[in-house]
Protein backbone atom coordinates (compact mmCIF):
# COMPACT_ATOMS: atom_id res chain seq x y z
CA UNK A 1 0.00 0.00 0.00
CA UNK A 2 2.80 2.60 0.72
CA UNK A 3 4.30 1.72 -2.65
CA UNK A 4 1.09 2.36 -4.31
CA UNK A 5 1.01 5.89 -2.16
CA UNK A 6 3.96 7.10 -2.75
CA UNK A 7 3.88 6.11 -6.51
CA UNK A 8 0.68 8.53 -6.45
CA UNK A 9 2.16 11.10 -4.54
CA UNK A 10 5.12 11.45 -6.85
CA UNK A 11 3.07 11.46 -10.10
CA UNK A 12 1.00 13.94 -8.37
CA UNK A 13 3.73 16.33 -7.97
CA UNK A 14 5.20 15.66 -10.55
CA UNK A 15 2.39 16.52 -13.19
CA UNK A 16 1.74 19.57 -11.15
CA UNK A 17 5.64 20.88 -11.65
CA UNK A 18 5.33 19.61 -15.45
CA UNK A 19 2.03 21.54 -15.71
CA UNK A 20 3.48 24.82 -13.97
CA UNK A 21 6.14 24.85 -16.46
CA UNK A 22 4.49 23.87 -19.40
CA UNK A 23 1.65 26.18 -19.08
CA UNK A 24 4.21 28.82 -19.36
CA UNK A 25 5.08 28.18 -22.78
CA UNK A 26 1.54 27.09 -24.30
CA UNK A 27 0.84 29.79 -24.55
CA UNK A 28 3.41 31.31 -26.52
CA UNK A 29 3.53 27.80 -28.29
CA UNK A 30 -0.25 28.29 -29.61
CA UNK A 31 1.07 31.59 -32.09
CA UNK A 32 4.12 30.41 -32.83
CA UNK A 33 4.16 28.69 -36.21
CA UNK A 34 5.32 25.45 -36.87
CA UNK A 35 8.81 24.85 -37.83
CA UNK A 36 9.98 24.15 -41.61
CA UNK A 37 13.34 23.21 -40.05
CA UNK A 38 13.27 20.36 -37.14
CA UNK A 39 15.42 17.62 -36.68
CA UNK A 40 13.01 14.82 -35.95
CA UNK A 41 15.24 11.52 -34.96
CA UNK A 42 15.00 8.00 -33.49
CA UNK A 43 17.36 5.66 -32.60
CA UNK A 44 17.25 2.27 -33.83
CA UNK A 45 19.42 -0.28 -31.65
CA UNK A 46 20.69 -3.72 -32.88
CA UNK A 47 22.59 -4.95 -30.18
CA UNK A 48 20.78 -7.32 -28.76
CA UNK A 49 17.98 -7.09 -31.13
CA UNK A 50 16.24 -4.26 -29.20
CA UNK A 51 14.86 -2.77 -31.98
CA UNK A 52 16.28 -4.56 -35.40
CA UNK A 53 16.41 -7.37 -36.77
CA UNK A 54 13.66 -8.37 -34.34
CA UNK A 55 15.32 -11.98 -34.82
CA UNK A 56 18.55 -12.37 -35.54
CA UNK A 57 18.16 -16.29 -36.90
CA UNK A 58 15.32 -14.94 -39.61
CA UNK A 59 15.88 -15.06 -43.66
CA UNK A 60 17.32 -11.84 -45.09
CA UNK A 61 13.51 -11.39 -46.76
CA UNK A 62 11.71 -11.56 -42.73
CA UNK A 63 14.27 -8.88 -41.64
CA UNK A 64 14.23 -6.96 -44.58
CA UNK A 65 10.55 -6.89 -44.29
CA UNK A 66 11.05 -6.19 -40.70
CA UNK A 67 12.72 -2.93 -41.31
CA UNK A 68 10.29 -1.50 -43.91
CA UNK A 69 7.43 -1.76 -41.24
CA UNK A 70 9.44 0.05 -39.02
CA UNK A 71 10.48 2.60 -41.39
CA UNK A 72 7.23 3.01 -42.72
CA UNK A 73 5.29 3.68 -39.18
CA UNK A 74 8.13 6.59 -38.35
CA UNK A 75 7.46 7.83 -41.67
CA UNK A 76 3.72 8.38 -41.06
CA UNK A 77 4.69 9.72 -37.03
CA UNK A 78 6.82 12.51 -39.28
CA UNK A 79 10.34 11.37 -38.19
CA UNK A 80 12.08 12.60 -40.90
CA UNK A 81 16.17 10.84 -39.56
CA UNK A 82 17.00 7.46 -38.63
CA UNK A 83 20.16 6.69 -36.08
CA UNK A 84 20.99 3.06 -37.63
CA UNK A 85 23.04 1.27 -34.86
CA UNK A 86 25.68 -0.04 -37.26
CA UNK A 87 28.33 -0.93 -34.82
CA UNK A 88 27.25 -2.53 -31.42
CA UNK A 89 30.61 -4.03 -30.47
CA UNK A 90 33.46 -4.19 -32.91
CA UNK A 91 31.51 -6.00 -35.11
CA UNK A 92 29.55 -5.11 -38.36
CA UNK A 93 26.33 -4.50 -39.87
CA UNK A 94 27.39 -3.52 -43.38
CA UNK A 95 29.60 -5.82 -45.47
CA UNK A 96 32.50 -3.37 -46.70
CA UNK A 97 34.36 -3.46 -42.83
CA UNK A 98 37.39 -4.78 -41.66
CA UNK A 99 35.09 -6.07 -38.54
CA UNK A 100 33.60 -9.32 -38.81
CA UNK A 101 29.79 -9.50 -39.16
CA UNK A 102 27.68 -8.63 -36.40
CA UNK A 103 26.15 -11.75 -34.51
CA UNK A 104 23.04 -9.70 -34.04
CA UNK A 105 22.63 -10.35 -37.84
CA UNK A 106 23.16 -14.17 -37.90
CA UNK A 107 23.10 -15.84 -34.31
CA UNK A 108 26.80 -16.16 -35.50
CA UNK A 109 29.79 -13.25 -35.01
CA UNK A 110 31.36 -13.52 -38.56
CA UNK A 111 28.67 -15.40 -40.41
CA UNK A 112 27.25 -13.21 -43.96
CA UNK A 113 23.98 -12.09 -44.03
CA UNK A 114 22.34 -12.86 -48.24
CA UNK A 115 22.45 -8.92 -47.86
CA UNK A 116 24.23 -5.71 -47.07
CA UNK A 117 22.05 -4.28 -44.47
CA UNK A 118 22.92 -0.83 -43.87
CA UNK A 119 23.41 -0.29 -47.58
CA UNK A 120 19.38 -1.38 -47.40
CA UNK A 121 18.41 0.73 -44.48
CA UNK A 122 20.14 3.63 -46.44
CA UNK A 123 18.27 3.26 -49.49
CA UNK A 124 14.88 2.49 -48.00
CA UNK A 125 15.26 5.82 -45.83
CA UNK A 126 16.15 7.67 -48.49
CA UNK A 127 12.73 6.80 -50.32
CA UNK A 128 11.08 8.01 -47.31
CA UNK A 129 12.58 11.29 -47.56
CA UNK A 130 14.53 10.52 -44.59
CA UNK A 131 18.01 11.05 -43.51
CA UNK A 132 19.90 8.47 -42.05
CA UNK A 133 22.93 8.62 -40.09
CA UNK A 134 25.22 5.60 -39.20
CA UNK A 135 25.64 4.79 -35.17
CA UNK A 136 28.62 3.56 -33.74
CA UNK A 137 29.56 2.64 -30.44
CA UNK A 138 33.37 3.46 -30.33
CA UNK A 139 35.03 1.40 -27.82
CA UNK A 140 32.70 -1.59 -26.58
CA UNK A 141 34.65 -4.56 -28.00
CA UNK A 142 31.76 -7.26 -26.83
CA UNK A 143 28.45 -6.94 -24.55
CA UNK A 144 29.20 -10.25 -22.66
CA UNK A 145 31.94 -12.31 -21.52
CA UNK A 146 31.24 -15.30 -24.11
CA UNK A 147 34.85 -14.73 -25.64
CA UNK A 148 35.05 -18.19 -26.46
CA UNK A 149 32.63 -17.79 -29.81
CA UNK A 150 34.02 -14.43 -31.12
CA UNK A 151 35.34 -14.68 -34.40
CA UNK A 152 38.72 -15.53 -35.72
CA UNK A 153 39.24 -12.57 -37.00
CA UNK A 154 37.82 -10.12 -34.56
CA UNK A 155 39.88 -7.44 -33.17
CA UNK A 156 39.80 -8.65 -29.66
CA UNK A 157 41.99 -12.04 -30.88
CA UNK A 158 44.11 -10.14 -33.16
CA UNK A 159 45.23 -7.35 -30.83
CA UNK A 160 44.36 -8.18 -27.65
CA UNK A 161 46.80 -5.89 -26.09
CA UNK A 162 44.36 -3.33 -27.03
CA UNK A 163 41.75 -4.13 -24.57
CA UNK A 164 41.12 -3.71 -21.16
CA UNK A 165 38.33 -5.80 -18.97
CA UNK A 166 35.80 -4.29 -17.24
CA UNK A 167 32.37 -5.34 -15.78
CA UNK A 168 33.10 -8.40 -17.74
CA UNK A 169 33.27 -7.27 -21.29
CA UNK A 170 36.61 -6.24 -23.50
CA UNK A 171 36.53 -2.76 -24.19
CA UNK A 172 39.41 -0.67 -26.33
CA UNK A 173 41.95 1.37 -24.43
CA UNK A 174 41.48 5.04 -25.44
CA UNK A 175 44.93 5.42 -24.49
CA UNK A 176 47.20 3.69 -27.02
CA UNK A 177 47.19 5.85 -30.27
CA UNK A 178 47.32 2.96 -32.42
CA UNK A 179 43.54 2.21 -31.17
CA UNK A 180 42.27 5.72 -31.98
CA UNK A 181 44.11 5.35 -35.70
CA UNK A 182 42.09 1.76 -35.74
CA UNK A 183 38.61 3.36 -35.06
CA UNK A 184 38.97 6.29 -37.28
CA UNK A 185 39.41 3.85 -39.95
CA UNK A 186 36.69 1.85 -39.23
CA UNK A 187 34.59 4.70 -39.27
CA UNK A 188 35.99 5.86 -42.85
CA UNK A 189 34.97 2.25 -44.28
CA UNK A 190 31.40 3.79 -43.94
CA UNK A 191 31.88 7.24 -44.94
CA UNK A 192 33.86 6.65 -48.03
CA UNK A 193 31.57 3.52 -49.02
CA UNK A 194 28.12 4.39 -48.12
CA UNK A 195 25.72 7.05 -48.99
CA UNK A 196 25.54 7.75 -45.11
CA UNK A 197 24.25 11.32 -44.15
CA UNK A 198 25.84 11.55 -40.97
CA UNK A 199 27.93 9.74 -39.05
CA UNK A 200 26.86 9.13 -34.82
CA UNK A 201 28.36 8.50 -31.71
CA UNK A 202 26.80 7.72 -28.60
CA UNK A 203 27.62 7.96 -25.14
CA UNK A 204 29.86 5.27 -24.68
CA UNK A 205 33.68 5.99 -24.28
CA UNK A 206 35.24 5.60 -21.06
CA UNK A 207 32.98 2.96 -19.21
CA UNK A 208 30.80 4.03 -16.58
CA UNK A 209 31.86 3.75 -13.22
CA UNK A 210 31.05 0.02 -11.05
CA UNK A 211 31.71 -0.55 -7.58
CA UNK A 212 34.53 -2.78 -7.58
CA UNK A 213 35.97 -2.23 -11.02
CA UNK A 214 39.35 -0.58 -12.10
CA UNK A 215 39.83 0.91 -15.67
CA UNK A 216 43.19 -0.77 -16.14
CA UNK A 217 44.83 1.35 -18.17
CA UNK A 218 48.19 2.04 -16.03
CA UNK A 219 50.64 0.53 -18.40
CA UNK A 220 49.59 2.85 -21.13
CA UNK A 221 49.45 5.98 -18.44
CA UNK A 222 52.85 4.93 -18.07
CA UNK A 223 54.09 4.99 -21.64
CA UNK A 224 51.98 7.88 -23.13
CA UNK A 225 50.66 9.93 -20.58
CA UNK A 226 54.19 12.06 -19.88
CA UNK A 227 52.94 14.89 -20.32
CA UNK A 228 50.18 14.96 -17.83
CA UNK A 229 50.01 14.98 -14.15
CA UNK A 230 46.21 13.73 -13.64
CA UNK A 231 45.38 10.47 -15.70
CA UNK A 232 42.13 11.78 -15.56
CA UNK A 233 43.12 14.78 -17.81
CA UNK A 234 45.37 12.21 -19.82
CA UNK A 235 41.94 10.16 -20.38
CA UNK A 236 39.99 13.00 -21.60
CA UNK A 237 42.88 14.24 -24.10
CA UNK A 238 42.63 10.14 -25.19
CA UNK A 239 38.77 11.00 -26.21
CA UNK A 240 39.45 14.49 -27.67
CA UNK A 241 42.31 13.14 -29.82
CA UNK A 242 39.62 10.71 -31.22
CA UNK A 243 36.93 12.88 -32.09
CA UNK A 244 39.41 15.30 -33.07
CA UNK A 245 40.70 12.99 -35.96
CA UNK A 246 37.56 11.47 -36.98
CA UNK A 247 35.66 15.23 -37.54
CA UNK A 248 39.08 16.12 -39.52
CA UNK A 249 39.09 12.39 -41.45
CA UNK A 250 35.05 12.58 -41.96
CA UNK A 251 34.68 15.91 -43.21
CA UNK A 252 38.45 15.84 -45.67
CA UNK A 253 36.55 12.54 -47.67
CA UNK A 254 33.14 14.29 -47.28
CA UNK A 255 32.89 17.21 -46.80
CA UNK A 256 29.24 17.96 -45.86
CA UNK A 257 28.62 14.94 -44.14
CA UNK A 258 27.13 15.37 -40.41
CA UNK A 259 29.32 14.05 -37.30
CA UNK A 260 27.60 14.32 -33.98
CA UNK A 261 27.56 12.57 -30.32
CA UNK A 262 24.55 11.41 -28.33
CA UNK A 263 26.52 12.05 -24.69
CA UNK A 264 24.94 11.55 -20.95
CA UNK A 265 22.93 14.14 -20.53
CA UNK A 266 24.48 16.05 -17.93
CA UNK A 267 27.95 17.51 -18.76
CA UNK A 268 29.06 18.26 -15.32
CA UNK A 269 27.35 19.41 -12.22
CA UNK A 270 28.01 22.99 -10.85
CA UNK A 271 29.47 21.03 -8.13
CA UNK A 272 32.21 19.20 -10.20
CA UNK A 273 32.83 22.23 -12.36
CA UNK A 274 31.97 26.09 -12.09
CA UNK A 275 30.68 25.87 -15.99
CA UNK A 276 28.68 22.85 -14.92
CA UNK A 277 24.78 22.48 -14.46
CA UNK A 278 22.47 23.09 -11.75
CA UNK A 279 22.01 19.35 -11.28
CA UNK A 280 22.78 16.15 -8.86
CA UNK A 281 23.76 13.44 -11.09
CA UNK A 282 26.47 11.31 -13.15
CA UNK A 283 28.66 13.08 -15.70
CA UNK A 284 29.96 12.65 -19.20
CA UNK A 285 32.84 14.92 -17.78
CA UNK A 286 33.89 13.03 -14.81
CA UNK A 287 32.63 9.67 -15.45
CA UNK A 288 33.11 8.46 -18.79
CA UNK A 289 35.90 11.51 -19.54
CA UNK A 290 34.27 12.45 -22.58
CA UNK A 291 34.60 16.78 -22.89
CA UNK A 292 31.52 17.34 -24.77
CA UNK A 293 31.41 21.02 -24.96
CA UNK A 294 34.81 20.98 -25.81
CA UNK A 295 33.74 19.43 -28.78
CA UNK A 296 31.12 21.70 -29.69
CA UNK A 297 33.72 24.85 -28.53
CA UNK A 298 36.27 23.93 -30.99
CA UNK A 299 33.33 23.18 -33.67
CA UNK A 300 34.72 19.30 -33.97
CA UNK A 301 31.54 17.72 -34.02
CA UNK A 302 28.21 19.44 -36.14
CA UNK A 303 25.65 18.42 -33.35
CA UNK A 304 24.89 17.26 -29.82
CA UNK A 305 22.45 14.74 -28.99
CA UNK A 306 22.51 14.64 -25.10
CA UNK A 307 20.16 12.09 -23.41
CA UNK A 308 17.95 14.08 -21.14
CA UNK A 309 16.50 11.08 -20.18
CA UNK A 310 14.89 12.95 -16.49
CA UNK A 311 11.92 14.58 -16.67
CA UNK A 312 10.11 18.14 -16.04
CA UNK A 313 10.98 19.31 -12.83
CA UNK A 314 13.23 16.12 -11.72
CA UNK A 315 14.71 17.15 -8.22
CA UNK A 316 18.47 15.58 -9.56
CA UNK A 317 18.34 16.53 -13.04
CA UNK A 318 15.08 18.74 -14.42
CA UNK A 319 14.32 18.39 -18.06
CA UNK A 320 13.96 22.11 -18.43
CA UNK A 321 17.58 23.05 -16.45
CA UNK A 322 19.35 20.54 -18.69
CA UNK A 323 17.88 21.56 -21.62
CA UNK A 324 18.51 25.68 -20.69
CA UNK A 325 22.02 24.72 -20.24
CA UNK A 326 23.06 22.57 -23.50
CA UNK A 327 21.35 25.64 -25.43
CA UNK A 328 23.64 27.78 -23.84
CA UNK A 329 26.65 25.86 -24.85
CA UNK A 330 26.19 24.69 -28.30
CA UNK A 331 28.69 27.59 -29.72
CA UNK A 332 26.35 27.59 -33.00
CA UNK A 333 26.10 24.29 -33.75
CA UNK A 334 23.00 22.12 -33.64
CA UNK A 335 21.33 20.68 -30.29
CA UNK A 336 18.81 17.98 -30.54
CA UNK A 337 17.58 16.43 -27.53
CA UNK A 338 17.46 12.71 -26.65
CA UNK A 339 14.24 11.78 -25.10
CA UNK A 340 12.93 9.12 -23.39
CA UNK A 341 9.80 7.33 -24.29
CA UNK A 342 11.10 3.79 -23.25
CA UNK A 343 10.57 4.85 -19.68
CA UNK A 344 6.72 4.40 -19.74
CA UNK A 345 7.61 1.05 -19.67
CA UNK A 346 9.96 1.66 -16.66
CA UNK A 347 7.49 0.62 -13.35
CA UNK A 348 9.45 3.00 -11.22
CA UNK A 349 9.23 5.97 -13.54
CA UNK A 350 5.58 7.61 -13.10
CA UNK A 351 6.31 10.61 -14.83
CA UNK A 352 6.40 9.24 -17.71
CA UNK A 353 2.93 7.75 -17.29
CA UNK A 354 1.69 11.41 -17.48
CA UNK A 355 1.07 11.23 -21.47
CA UNK A 356 1.77 15.00 -21.21
CA UNK A 357 5.47 14.90 -20.32
CA UNK A 358 7.38 14.15 -23.45
CA UNK A 359 4.66 16.87 -25.08
CA UNK A 360 5.39 19.47 -22.50
CA UNK A 361 9.02 18.78 -23.38
CA UNK A 362 8.83 19.00 -27.10
CA UNK A 363 7.06 22.66 -26.08
CA UNK A 364 10.20 23.84 -24.06
CA UNK A 365 12.16 22.66 -26.82
CA UNK A 366 10.19 24.24 -29.77
CA UNK A 367 10.29 27.52 -26.88
CA UNK A 368 13.99 27.53 -27.18
CA UNK A 369 15.67 29.49 -29.86
CA UNK A 370 18.94 27.90 -29.76
CA UNK A 371 17.26 23.72 -30.10
CA UNK A 372 16.64 22.35 -33.55
CA UNK A 373 14.68 18.99 -32.56
CA UNK A 374 14.65 15.74 -31.00
CA UNK A 375 15.87 12.11 -31.25
CA UNK A 376 13.88 9.31 -29.37
CA UNK A 377 15.13 6.33 -27.83
CA UNK A 378 14.31 4.33 -29.18
CA UNK A 379 12.51 2.31 -32.51
CA UNK A 380 9.80 -0.48 -30.72
CA UNK A 381 8.45 2.41 -28.00
CA UNK A 382 7.74 4.88 -31.17
CA UNK A 383 6.36 1.85 -33.20
CA UNK A 384 4.62 0.05 -30.21
CA UNK A 385 2.79 4.04 -29.63
CA UNK A 386 4.39 4.52 -26.03
CA UNK A 387 1.87 6.66 -23.77
CA UNK A 388 -0.01 7.71 -27.59
CA UNK A 389 3.36 9.71 -28.38
CA UNK A 390 3.25 8.34 -32.11
CA UNK A 391 -0.17 9.85 -31.64
CA UNK A 392 0.78 13.28 -30.35
CA UNK A 393 3.30 13.52 -33.10
CA UNK A 394 1.31 12.56 -36.36
CA UNK A 395 -2.05 14.72 -35.57
CA UNK A 396 -0.48 17.03 -33.48
CA UNK A 397 3.27 18.41 -33.56
CA UNK A 398 4.73 16.54 -36.45
CA UNK A 399 1.09 16.91 -38.67
CA UNK A 400 3.37 19.31 -41.16
CA UNK A 401 6.24 17.90 -42.94
CA UNK A 402 10.04 19.49 -41.62
CA UNK A 403 13.24 19.46 -43.21
CA UNK A 404 16.51 18.68 -41.50
CA UNK A 405 18.20 22.18 -40.39
CA UNK A 406 20.99 23.13 -42.78
CA UNK A 407 24.60 23.59 -41.26
CA UNK A 408 25.94 26.50 -43.06
CA UNK A 409 29.28 25.81 -41.69
CA UNK A 410 29.46 23.15 -43.96
CA UNK A 411 27.48 24.45 -46.92
CA UNK A 412 25.85 27.82 -47.10
CA UNK A 413 25.53 27.88 -50.88
CA UNK A 414 22.40 27.10 -52.12
CA UNK A 415 21.21 25.30 -55.53
CA UNK A 416 19.38 26.96 -58.14
CA UNK A 417 15.54 26.47 -58.74
CA UNK A 418 14.47 23.80 -61.03
CA UNK A 419 13.58 24.65 -64.53
CA UNK A 420 10.65 24.25 -67.22
CA UNK A 421 8.16 23.53 -64.71
CA UNK A 422 4.96 22.31 -65.88
CA UNK A 423 1.64 20.84 -64.70
CA UNK A 424 -1.02 19.26 -66.33
CA UNK A 425 -4.40 17.45 -65.41
CA UNK A 426 -5.06 13.36 -65.80
CA UNK A 427 -7.77 11.79 -64.58
CA UNK A 428 -8.46 12.19 -61.15
CA UNK A 429 -4.70 13.80 -60.29
CA UNK A 430 -2.14 16.29 -61.08
CA UNK A 431 0.93 16.01 -62.64
CA UNK A 432 3.56 17.90 -62.39
CA UNK A 433 6.97 17.75 -63.65
CA UNK A 434 10.12 20.12 -64.01
CA UNK A 435 14.33 19.67 -65.03
CA UNK A 436 17.63 19.56 -62.89
CA UNK A 437 18.48 23.43 -62.09
CA UNK A 438 21.86 24.65 -63.37
CA UNK A 439 24.89 23.71 -61.62
CA UNK A 440 24.95 25.41 -58.09
CA UNK A 441 27.78 28.08 -57.36
CA UNK A 442 29.80 25.78 -55.49
CA UNK A 443 29.22 22.41 -58.16
CA UNK A 444 27.21 20.81 -55.18
CA UNK A 445 24.84 18.24 -56.56
CA UNK A 446 21.25 18.48 -56.03
CA UNK A 447 19.81 16.00 -53.61
CA UNK A 448 16.08 16.35 -53.64
CA UNK A 449 13.07 18.55 -53.80
CA UNK A 450 10.53 20.33 -52.20
CA UNK A 451 6.89 20.41 -54.05
CA UNK A 452 4.83 23.40 -52.69
CA UNK A 453 0.38 23.39 -52.90
CA UNK A 454 -1.74 26.85 -52.69
CA UNK A 455 -5.17 27.40 -53.26
CA UNK A 456 -7.16 30.43 -54.33
CA UNK A 457 -6.82 33.29 -51.48
CA UNK A 458 -4.30 31.19 -50.03
CA UNK A 459 -0.84 33.02 -48.91
CA UNK A 460 1.98 32.12 -50.97
CA UNK A 461 4.45 31.77 -47.99
CA UNK A 462 7.40 28.98 -47.77
CA UNK A 463 8.29 29.37 -45.01
CA UNK A 464 4.45 28.01 -43.11
CA UNK A 465 5.12 24.20 -43.74
CA UNK A 466 1.54 23.52 -44.37
CA UNK A 467 2.32 24.44 -47.40
CA UNK A 468 4.29 21.85 -48.23
CA UNK A 469 2.84 18.90 -50.46
CA UNK A 470 5.63 16.62 -50.59
CA UNK A 471 9.52 16.39 -50.03
CA UNK A 472 11.86 14.04 -52.00
CA UNK A 473 15.42 12.95 -51.68
CA UNK A 474 17.01 11.15 -55.06
CA UNK A 475 14.40 11.06 -57.45
CA UNK A 476 13.34 11.64 -60.74
CA UNK A 477 11.78 15.36 -61.02
CA UNK A 478 8.34 14.37 -61.56
CA UNK A 479 5.55 14.22 -58.78
CA UNK A 480 1.99 12.87 -59.01
CA UNK A 481 -0.36 14.54 -56.83
CA UNK A 482 -3.31 12.77 -55.94
CA UNK A 483 -4.91 14.40 -53.25
CA UNK A 484 -7.25 17.03 -55.23
CA UNK A 485 -10.72 17.48 -55.75
CA UNK A 486 -12.73 17.99 -59.19
CA UNK A 487 -13.17 21.53 -60.09
CA UNK A 488 -10.87 23.24 -57.84
CA UNK A 489 -7.70 25.43 -59.60
CA UNK A 490 -4.48 24.44 -57.51
CA UNK A 491 -1.13 26.49 -57.66
CA UNK A 492 2.51 25.18 -57.48
CA UNK A 493 5.99 25.66 -57.00
CA UNK A 494 9.02 23.51 -56.69
CA UNK A 495 12.74 24.49 -54.68
CA UNK A 496 15.30 21.90 -55.03
CA UNK A 497 17.40 21.07 -52.04
CA UNK A 498 21.63 20.01 -52.02
CA UNK A 499 22.38 17.61 -49.31
CA UNK A 500 22.79 19.81 -46.59
CA UNK A 501 19.34 20.97 -47.38
CA UNK A 502 19.76 24.43 -48.00
CA UNK A 503 16.54 25.01 -50.70
CA UNK A 504 17.00 27.43 -53.66
CA UNK A 505 14.35 30.13 -55.15
CA UNK A 506 11.12 28.17 -56.09
CA UNK A 507 10.19 28.43 -59.52
CA UNK A 508 7.39 30.35 -61.39
CA UNK A 509 4.24 29.59 -60.15
CA UNK A 510 1.82 26.93 -62.05
CA UNK A 511 -2.23 26.97 -62.49
CA UNK A 512 -3.63 23.82 -62.70
CA UNK A 513 -7.89 23.17 -62.72
CA UNK A 514 -9.14 19.53 -62.56
CA UNK A 515 -11.74 19.82 -64.80
CA UNK A 516 -14.78 18.74 -62.89
CA UNK A 517 -17.06 15.57 -63.35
Amino acid sequence: MYLYKYLFITLLSTFIVTQSIAQAVVAEEATRPEPKYEFRGVWIATVVNLDWPQNARATAEVQKRDLIAQLNSHQQTGINAIMFQVRPAADAFYAKSREPWSKYLTGKQGEAPDYDPLEFAVDEAHKRNMELHAWFNPYRATFDNKFSVLASDHITRTKPEWFFVYEGIKLFNPGIPEVREYIVQVVLDVVKNYDVDGIHMDDYFYPYPARGQTINDADAYAEYGGDFDNVKDWRRDNVDKLIHMLADSIHKYKPTMKFGISPFGIWANRSQHPDGSETNGGSSYIENFADTRKWMQEGWIDYINPQIYWHIGYRLAPFEKLLNWWSNNTYNRHLYVGQAPYRFYEPRSPAYKNPSEIPNQLRLIRANPRAQGSVYFRSQSLVGNANHLADSLKEDFYRYPALPPPMLWLDSVPPNAPQNFIGKAEKKSILLKWSMPLPAKDNEPVYGYVVYRFQVNEKFDLGDPRNILHIQYNTEPVYLDTNVQPGKTYFYVVTALDRLKNESERTPTIAVTLPAL
